[in-house]
């Protein structure tokens, strides 16, 4: 018996017992993300059957690359793939990236994370924002930094290392303050791209990381994007995993 616990929340429960819970979640950017946990495949179809029936679409879901089962039953409820992300593992040693001598280009200077001032760091987002969206799209980027509905972005200056130029902020890089930290985006504007601002956002932050005693950190990286997968395997990270996102329009 599939029964909704809560508006988000369903539960298989059979001889009194739980066999099976689904969850949605509605991340940022406004998409619903789904997630099923069941002892066994039938249960697993039942549960998708009420959410995929009680839910708006499209909606999604994330699964590890390597849970061959997991994405099988996913896929038996209608989703299909829509994008690759790499996990990668970042060694934060110097000697490891070589980025020990890595400054920034001349009358470039780096804000340490938490020492931006809001005001041109939400400007920089804009700007950025808005040249991704007119190339990849920002739908590509990660989760955690897309817009809310009606385009607005909340930012936390405590997560954001970034370059500045003049009067104004030219490159950005976000680290996650987890566990293991994660960079969760790092970007330069058109304007200044292949000047080494990225690599000295990168020296900066693992820098810190490896100066508080932090050996690696995670990067996520959408398998299309070529510039980002070369920067990071460029400073010897390993590919680690790899996760799939899912869709049912």
């Amino acid at each position: 018996m599939i029964t909704q616990v809560a508006e988000t929340q369903w539960h298989a429960v059979e001889d009194d017992r739980v066999v099976g819970r689904g969850d949605a979640s509605r991340r940022p950017d406004g998409r619903i993300f789904l997630s099923i946990d069941a002892w066994h495949g039938a249960v697993f179809d039942q549960l998708a059957d009420a959410m995929l029936a009680d839910l708006p679409k499209p909606l999604y879901t994330v699964v590890d690359e390597a849970d061959l089962d997991l994405t099988c039953d996913w896929e038996r409820a209608g989703f299909t793939i829509r994008r690759r992300e790499w996990e990668y593992l970042v060694p934060t040693d110097p000697r490891a990236t070589g980025l020990g001598s890595a400054l920034p280009p001349s009358g470039v200077t780096i804000v340490a994370v938490g020492e931006a001032d809001e005001s041109p760091l939400r400007e920089l987002h804009r700007v950025i924002r808005d040249e991704v969206e007119a190339t990849v799209g920002w739908r590509e980027m990660p989760a955690e930094v897309l817009p809310r509905p009606g385009g607005a972005t909340l930012l936390d200056p405590s997560k954001y290392t970034v370059a500045a130029q003049s009067d104004e902020y030219v490159g950005l890089v976000r680290v996650v303050p987890v566990r293991q930290p994660r960079i969760g985006l790092i970007a330069v504007r058109s304007g200044r791209h292949r000047r080494g601002i990225a690599r000295a956002l990168l020296a900066h932050v693992l820098g810190s990381l490896h100066h508080r005693g932090i050996d690696a950190a995670w990067a996520e990286v959408n398998e299309s994007n070529g510039a980002a997968t070369a920067l990071f395997e460029g400073i010897g990270a390993r590919r680690a995993s790899s996760n799939l996102e899912l869709v049912l329009r």
